[in-house]
């Protein structure tokens, strides 16, 4: 080969990749889901600022997120199946919580919560966005400082947020429903052992492995790490967790200037509560077009969940460069996990070992 011809290749490959991380993919999401959704995670955070308790209404509006596992399918399927993601959010953040007490468990937990829902979304074929928020809830909860006698509050607001979506999510499908017809709902698909068992072990010890590392670097409270990670490792080839990679690395770079913005203006409970419902809009408006975008907005958004309760507090660039690192290191983790995942030596390798500790079923 020719230099010449390495130049070509070169430039076709880097315009092949520009192509990708600009491309814009249809969508047929109607403005009233956004909408919704943004009231759901919205609502919670208006009412705190209400009575003064901004981080009470922070909490809730965790479980606001469950709203967007709301499935297009007929109403007592939609709402059946949002219940039990409002149930396994409780649970992951309970633990989450529980967790906070005793940091040297704190990878555990991650790792058996990211292990356990990726099995359960896996086995039920959970659409998007999968695990992601189950793990961001625990994340988040691993990282919020609090007393033992908190642990039942915590999740209790988090739980009425969950319902508070449920309940919005049901008038949402009343309406939307007349507009436009459901979804079949489609049979499960049969359980395999690589893609329910296997799969999930290594999602779940990658996401567990990202958080040991960032606790050994002594990363401040480190919870987009392991989110970062998770969500890398969920594209569907390595292809794609390398553009979801690209993405999530430029969108969070310009959204952390964005956030940087935010945080130096003079910021009230009210005004947070407006700027997370605006955001919350424009992410699920986004989200379906263009993930890097999105992910300028989600930046901002998920600095604002976790630690609106505590601006003022410290550095706004401490806080910005943190995140920044977190950010980084999750995405590169994330990848190392989704070559191990898609490689098929290694699937080879560890797959058998991992048969001879958990026999499959006959024929699966």
């Amino acid at each position: 080969m020719t230099q010449h011809q390495g130049w070509h290749r070169l430039k076709a490959r880097l315009l092949s990749e520009l192509a990708e991380l600009v491309r814009i993919n249809p969508s047929d999401r109607p403005w009233q889901m956004p909408f919704a959704a943004a009231l759901a995670t919205g609502l919670p955070l208006l009412v705190g600022a209400y009575f003064d308790h901004m981080e009470y209404g922070l909490i809730s509006s965790l479980g606001g997120l469950t709203f967007l596992y709301l499935p297009n399918t007929p109403l007592y399927h939609r709402m059946v199946s949002l219940m039990a993601c409002g149930f396994g959010m409780a649970a992951c953040y309970a633990l989450g919580v529980i967790s906070h007490f005793f940091p040297p468990a704190m990878m555990l937990a991650l790792s058996f919560a990211a292990i356990l829902v990726s099995m359960v979304c896996r086995f039920y074929n959970l659409g998007p966005p999968g695990s992601l928020f189950f793990i961001m809830a625990a994340s988040i909860g691993a990282y919020s400082p609090g007393e033992v006698l908190d642990v039942p509050l915590k999740v209790g607001l988090l739980t009425m947020g969950s319902l508070l979506a449920c309940l919005i999510a049901f008038f949402y499908s009343v309406y939307i429903l007349r507009q436009r017809p459901p979804g079949p709902v489609l049979p499960l698909p049969r359980p395999t052992f690589d893609f329910v068992v296997f799969d999930s072990v290594v999602i779940g010890l990658f996401v567990g492995a990202s958080l040991a590392l960032a606790q050994v670097l002594q990363l401040e409270k480190a919870y987009w790490v392991p989110v970062s990670c998770l969500a890398v490792m969920q594209g569907m080839s390595l292809r794609a967790a390398w553009t979801k990679q690209l993405h999530r690395l430029a969108g969070t770079g310009i959204g952390l200037l964005v956030s940087l913005g935010l945080l130096m203006l003079p910021l009230n409970n009210w005004s947070i509560s407006a700027v997370m419902i605006v955001l919350a809009f424009v992410i699920e408006t986004a989200v379906v077009r263009h993930y890097g975008f999105a992910a300028i907005f989600i930046t901002p958004m998920t600095i604002l969940l976790a630690e609106a309760s505590t601006l003022g507090h410290g550095s706004s660039a401490a806080l910005i460069e943190a995140r920044f690192y977190d950010t980084v290191l999750g995405c590169l983790v994330g990848f190392a996990g989704a070559a191990c995942l898609h490689s098929p030596r290694f699937r080879e390798l560890a797959g058998s070992r991992l048969r001879q500790l958990i026999p499959a079923r006959p024929g699966r």
